[in-house]
């Protein structure tokens, strides 16, 4: 289901750092101009901010102090900032990794996906209920959610429920970026649907090089 990694040609990669780096600008001048001037922008700079929320389909109806919020949120968590407090080891042990997805297709391809990587898959499941159960009886490194889910409660439900007894650490795997910006503080990462393996490789492979504080 997911899309092989493109063939690797001189010049089209863009290594982690150097967007980390990007990121880290981009917050940098939106966080200071900002701040400056009451939470206000200049007009060109408030058509840019606009422009760069759209291609996440965020709602731009709003100050520019709410949707910079949101879009910070998206970003950073897709480009973890390279001053995070948690140190790094180059650790490449496997992780157990609970997966919870509504789509029955995806969830059978990321269960393959992290299966055939080294890693243990505890699920999937398609409801929070049966996942939270799971939890309970599991020891869990980190926890792949998507964020609409089939019963009554949601991903966010699950992540904060996850985070708060069990202290595991939760990645967003969805399309619905608004809610994922908006419960940002939940999660360690946000993976965007459509996704791809890789994408998702990338994410579980930073996870693993986190070493509890």
């Amino acid at each position: 289901m997911f899309d092989r990694p493109p063939q690797s040609t001189p010049g089209t990669a863009i290594p982690i750092d150097d967007a980390a780096a990007s990121v880290e600008r981009l917050c940098s001048q939106y966080d200071s101009r900002l701040n400056d001037n009451n939470g206000e922008l200049s007009p060109q700079d408030e058509r840019e901010l606009k422009a760069m929320a759209a291609i996440y389909d965020l709602d731009t109806d709003r100050s520019p102090a709410e949707v910079w919020r949101d879009l910070r949120a998206v970003i950073t968590r897709q480009i973890p900032l390279p001053n995070e407090d948690t140190p790094l080891t180059a650790s490449t042990a496997p992780l157990t990794l609970l997966v919870v997805e509504d789509d029955a297709d995806s969830a059978a391809a990321l269960t393959e996906l992290l299966t055939e990587a080294g890693h243990s898959v505890v699920g999937p499941f398609h409801s929070a209920a049966a996942a939270e159960a799971a939890a309970a009886l599991h020891h869990i490194d980190a926890a792949l959610l998507d964020i609409n889910l089939s019963d009554d409660r949601t991903g966010i439900d699950l992540a904060r429920s996850l985070t708060d007894r069990w202290k595991v650490r939760v990645v967003f795997i969805s399309g619905d970026v608004t809610a994922a910006a908006q419960h940002a503080d939940l999660a360690e990462a946000l993976v965007l649907k459509p996704y791809t393996g890789p994408q998702i490789l990338e994410v579980v492979a930073r996870l693993g090089e986190r070493i509890d504080a």
